[in-house]
Order: C-alpha cells, then structure tokens, then sequence
C-alpha cells in the first residue's frame, strides 16, 4: 500500500489555547461592544452570561468528540462519523461559511485601520499584501504559525489589561458610575430577556474561533487530552475576560446611548478612560488583533478542507493534497488566499451575518454527534451517562438553535441560499462521480 503524506503532530496544549484565543481575538469584545450596549439597553455583560453557557455546553461537546475522533475536520468529521456521511457534508459545507469567510473579515478590518493611517496608499493594496504574508506563514509550517501567533495574543492580552487597569482607576477616582462592584450590569428589575437575547446573538460572534482547536487534531501530541482541554478552556478564558471587559465599560461609561459611533464606541471609552496614549495604545492592539486572528482562521480553515477533500466530499486530489516536506495542506491555504482578495469588496454586516449562520449549525451538529455516538451507538445509557450523552447535549443544541432562530431575517436568508448551492453540489457531485461519492457511504454502512 502506498503511504500517504501525514500532518505532523507537534502542538502541546499551551500552544492550542493560544491558537483557540488568537482565532476568537481577545480584543473582539471590544469591536462590538458599542452596538450592543444599546442593544440591551446597557447589559452587555449579562448577555455575556447567556452566551458563556451556551457555548460552555458546546464545548464539552466539542470535546467528547474530538475524544471519539482525534482527527481534522472538527463538525465535519463528527457528524460524518457518528451520524452519516451526508450529516457530516452538510455540518461541513455550513461550518465553512465561518472557516472561508472569517480571513476575509480579518483582511478588511485590518486593510481598513491600515487605509485610515495612510490614506494615501490604496485600500486594495493592503488587502493584497495581508493575504500574501499570512497565505506565506502558513504555508511554512503550523509550528511557525502557533510561535508568532503567542506573540500576538500575548500583547492583545496585555492591551486589554491596560485598558481594564485605566478603567479600575478612573472609577476608583469618580469617572463614570463610580462604582467598583455593580449588579446594574447584569440585572435591572425593568430590563428586558428578549434583548439580552439578541445580543447574545451577536456576541457568539466574539467567540467563533474556539472550536477551530478541534481541526488541529492530527497534529496535537496526545490529542485525545490536549484538544478537548484546550476547547474547554479558550471559551472559558474567553469568556471571564470578555465579560469582565464590558462589566468595565460599562460602569465606566454608563451612558450608552450617548455614543457619537455605536460601532466604534471602544476608541470614545479608551479616550475617555485613559487620554490620547490609551487610544492610540487601543489602535495598535487591534491591528495586531487582526494579523494573529488572520493566521489562526486560516490555518483551520485549510484543514477543514483537507478533512473534507480526505474523505472524497470535496475533490481529493486537490483538497486533500499535503506538501511532502511542509506537511501542511498548501493548495487549501493558497485557495483561503485568494478567497480573501475579495475583502476588497465584501460588505462586513453581511459577511458576519452569515458566518454567525454556519457556525451555530455547526455547532448543532457537534451536539447531535454526541448524542449518536454516545448515547446511541455505544448505547451509554446509564443515569450518568444520559446526563452527560444526552440531556447536555441536547440542551445545547436547543440554545444554539434558539440563538440560531434569533439571528436576522437577512442572515436566515443568505444560509438557506448557501445550503441551497451545498445540496446542489452534492447533487451534482453523486451524479457525475457516483463510485466517490457512494464509496464513502458504503464504507460507513459497513462499518456500521
């Protein structure tokens, strides 16, 4: 039998944490901070909350799963492993609206901060050259990427607790409420559930990123340990600072609806909390943000398309293709390139729409992947077991698909449509490769 090419297994726990935190950025609490705050009326913090348990439950999904399968492809793999081949293509096709398109997101903000400090250099310009060095890093190794990425995330952890230590110190002095210690922030006899809800919505959004931990399965030493650990603690570290961060901004500047820019209220509090050196220190951390954020998404991005090229759902020859001596999946990350030349003329609101779509499908599935395999499959059915097999997930899936329902009319849309062209191509794909395509479902049968 031939040998194939392998991923090369060298990331220990540490480094998948930080790969986890890059991907989510530790600085996106403060991206939306702004329009969410208004949204609840002043209670970012506690639609914090709601989120932080949503995706807690995910997380132990994600990792029993990655325990029961150690490999690339993260919800894709689950559900094409556990439930069926053609779960496992359409967990697939819908997680990689947020895997493709969150590069893009990267590269347009980036370009943007990029464009506003030299406005003489044209926007497309900087598009092209973020694509070109983050498409080049990883290419080169997963280990080079994992090393500057820790660089990165260490000075946006450092940028955010600069920004929370000028804030504890100007409501030590009387700025804003004055108040160190508030429950006005998280509860309010007359504030409203339903917006606590459509905020949480967008703040899943701040924590797409955790789950890419689970694609760098087959190049984790001890993965079974490392991968589920790692998940479980990116959200949880996640979501104690991005909830302490907007407890902060909002004791410190409690006027939400005097924002001048709901969508850049961030650099207002940063002036206001800590003067022109606090904002300009601000401005620095995001764009270091958004280049470790770059790198992350796109390398799981790449794997998830190798996962899928691998098992025949996507043409194996080119998306399942790894670089001999680089050991990584070099045509994907080059393909990821050049999908995110388009931010040169996407619109962000409606990238972010329907990568909140694909994510939170992806995560229904990894939460009825668990119940498969585990409770149905393996038959765990023990009382422990039914809690853990059974009622968690299930409970899970049911708050992303109440987030999922709550999202926009617009969002709903655009992920029918991508559905739509998924089922589409598979259509196609069964009709003119049948052997490919029918192959994999017999194999699974048989395993079954």
């Amino acid at each position: 039998m031939k040998n194939e090419t392998a991923l090369k297994r060298s990331l220990s726990l540490l480094p998948l944490v930080v790969i986890g935190l890059a991907y989510m950025d530790p600085l996106v609490v403060f991206d939306s901070y702004g329009v969410v705050a208004q949204m609840t009326k002043g209670h970012v913090p506690a639609a914090y909350i709601l989120t932080v348990a949503a995706l807690l439950l995910t997380a132990l999904s994600y990792g029993k799963m990655a325990k029961a399968y150690p490999k690339a492809g993260s919800a894709y793999t689950y559900a094409f492993e556990s439930i069926h081949p053609r779960a496992g293509f359409i967990a697939g096709w819908t997680i990689m609206l947020d895997y493709l398109f969150l590069p893009m997101v990267n590269f347009a903000i980036g370009s943007a901060y990029l464009s506003a400090a030299f406005p003489e250099v044209p926007h497309g310009f900087w598009v092209i050259l973020l694509a070109s060095a983050i498409t080049a890093v990883n290419i080169l190794g997963i280990k080079l990427t994992a090393s500057i990425t820790a660089l990165f995330v260490t000075f946006q952890v450092i940028v955010a607790l600069t920004f929370a230590g000028f804030m504890i110190a100007g409501l030590s002095s009387g700025l804003g409420s004055g108040e160190l210690v508030s429950a006005a922030p998280f509860y309010q006899p007359d504030m409203e559930p339903s917006l606590i809800v459509s905020g949480a919505t967008i703040l899943c959004f701040s924590f797409l990123g955790f789950d890419a931990i689970s694609t760098m399965s087959e190049e984790t030493i001890q993965p079974k340990k490392n991968i589920p650990l790692a998940i479980f603690l990116t959200v949880a570290i996640g979501g104690v600072l991005f909830t302490a961060i907007s407890y902060f901004m909002q004791q410190i500047y409690p006027h939400y609806e005097s924002f001048r820019h709901a969508d850049s209220a961030s650099l207002e509090i940063a002036y206001y909390a800590g003067g022109a050196f606090l904002r300009s220190f601000f401005l620095a951390g995001t764009m270091v943000a958004v280049i470790s954020s770059s790198l992350s998404s796109h390398a799981s991005a790449s794997r998830l398309l190798y996962a899928m090229g691998r098992d025949s759902s996507l043409p194996k020859r080119f998306f399942g293709y790894i670089h001999p001596t680089l050991k990584t999946p070099v045509f994907n990350i080059v393909f990821i390139g050049l999908i995110s030349l388009t931010a040169m003329i996407g619109e962000l609101e409606v990238i972010y729409s329907f990568i909140s779509f694909g994510a939170l499908i992806g995560f229904i599935f990894v939460h009825l992947s668990v119940i498969a395999h585990y409770y149905i499959r393996r038959r765990q059915k023990g009382l422990l077991d039914t809690l853990r097999y059974l009622i968690l997930p299930f409970l899970g899936a049911a708050f992303c698909g109440w987030l999922l329902l709550s999202i926009s009319k617009n969002a709903l849309i655009i992920g029918a449509v991508w559905l739509i062209a998924g089922f589409l191509y598979f259509w196609f794909r069964v009709r003119s490769l049948p052997d490919i395509t029918f192959g994999f479902d017999r194999d699974y049968d048989q395993k079954r």
